[in-house]
Order: structure tokens, then sequence, then C-alpha cells
């Protein structure tokens, strides 16, 4: 992107803000603090420049592959894309002149990518609600995010398996399983990855049976094998 701005823009000043060019402590408000005077023209990185910056003289604001993140295999995906959009959108305009956003997408039909282009909170919601009523995903239902870890791939499957057997004899036919299965993040620092998703209406009664499992396989699946995610913010 920064090649192809300057082959464009020769006079533009271009920078980039991202994890390896801010490790310096005060890299990043240092960097900041020159866009925002206006020794920087152009401010080109991730998400970490789309959101809670007040810059007034930022008009034009572009975004590549909106939807990327749509594909991941988390039920809030469509959330998170549809409020990363907005707020980006949210950095043009903030001073006296009109500011425009650029959105570059594979699918730029998609509901989430075309309703957070119209800003149109109260549709959107509608139809994350729907998707959540109808799977199950809160906050229509309690979740717990339970990941299996261990460093032999073949262990780990069999502790994944021995836990959701578990999970599935205390639940009585009232909890919803999905798994197990390898975690959308297979392999973490050498440990491989299962995961089993769990939820149901009743939170209180989610925890109990998840906690009676994981007595239950006590002694078969070391505790610290098993994390444990009420709740979680993302299933990766």
């Amino acid at each position: 992107v920064e090649d192809l701005l300057a082959r464009e823009l020769p006079d533009a000043r271009i920078a980039r803000m991202d994890r390896d060019t801010i490790r310096r402590r005060g890299a990043h408000a240092a960097l900041l603090h020159r866009f925002n005077d206006g020794e920087i023209d152009i401010l080109v990185g991730t998400q970490m420049i789309a959101k809670g910056h007040d810059f007034h003289r930022v008009t034009v604001v572009g975004v590549l592959s909106a939807d990327q993140s749509l594909g991941l295999p988390d039920f809030r995906a469509g959330e998170r894309t549809f409020q990363l959009l907005t707020q980006v959108a949210g950095r043009a305009g903030r001073g006296e002149r009109a500011g425009r956003v650029i959105v570059q997408a594979f699918d730029p039909e998609h509901p989430v990518v075309r309703l957070a282009a119209e800003q149109d909170y109260d549709r959107f919601y509608e139809r994350e609600m729907r998707y959540r009523a109808t799977l199950r995903y809160p906050p229509v239902a309690a979740l717990v995010n339970l990941i299996v870890r261990d460093a032999d791939e073949l262990r780990c499957r069999d502790w994944a398996r021995t836990l959701a057997d578990a999970l599935r004899r205390q639940a009585g036919g009232r909890l919803i399983l999905a798994g197990p299965g390898p975690a959308p993040i297979e392999r973490i620092k050498n440990r491989w990855r299962q995961q089993i998703l769990v939820r149901t209406a009743g939170r209180r009664r989610l925890v109990e049976s998840v906690d009676r499992a994981l007595a239950e396989v006590e002694g078969e699946v070391p505790r610290r094998a098993i994390q444990v995610d009420v709740d979680p913010l993302s299933v990766l």
C-alpha cells in the first residue's frame, strides 16, 4: 500500500503505524502527534489507527479488505466488522471540512458491509439478533468456551473427547455442545488446541454442568490442560 501511494502521490509524506513501528517506548504517541501537527499527510496502519482518534485534518479514510474478518469462525465476526467500519468512518470529517470514506471489499454487497456504509445501527442490530437467536448464541443464550491444550496432538484429542463425553452426561440433554474439534487457532506456543463450545439459555445451569464435568474428569484430564472461558469475548 505504501509503495502504491508513493508512486501515485510522490509529494505526500507517508508513515506507517503497526506493532513493528511502535515498539520503542513513546513511538506511538510521537507518531500520532506528528500526524496531528501536519508533518505526515497519510497514515497507513492496522486497526490501531481506527479507534478513538480525533484528527480534524483528516478528510479521507480508506479501508482495504473490509470484509476479510467476516470469514473468521467467531459468532461475533459480523459485530466486530460492523463496529470497526463504523469506528474508522468516524475518523473522517471531524473538522470543518467534510469527510469521505472509501471501503474496498471482496463482497461489497454483504449486509454487514452495506449496513456499516449506511451507518444503519438499527437494521444491523435486528439482523444480528435474528442470527444469534437462530443459532442460540449470546445474548440469547449463555456460552462457555473450553479449550484443551497439550504438546502432544493425539493426547490433546483424547482429553478433549473425554471432557466432551463428561459434558454430555452432565448436560442431560439440556445443553448444546459443539465439538470437540480443532480450535480456530489450532496451535499456540507448541501446544495443540481442541475446542468445545457449550451453550444453553441459563447461565447458572451451564456453569454448574461444566463444573460437574470438570470434577468428573479429574484424574483423567489434568486441570492445567483445560482453559474455561465463560461468556467469551472471542472464540478463536
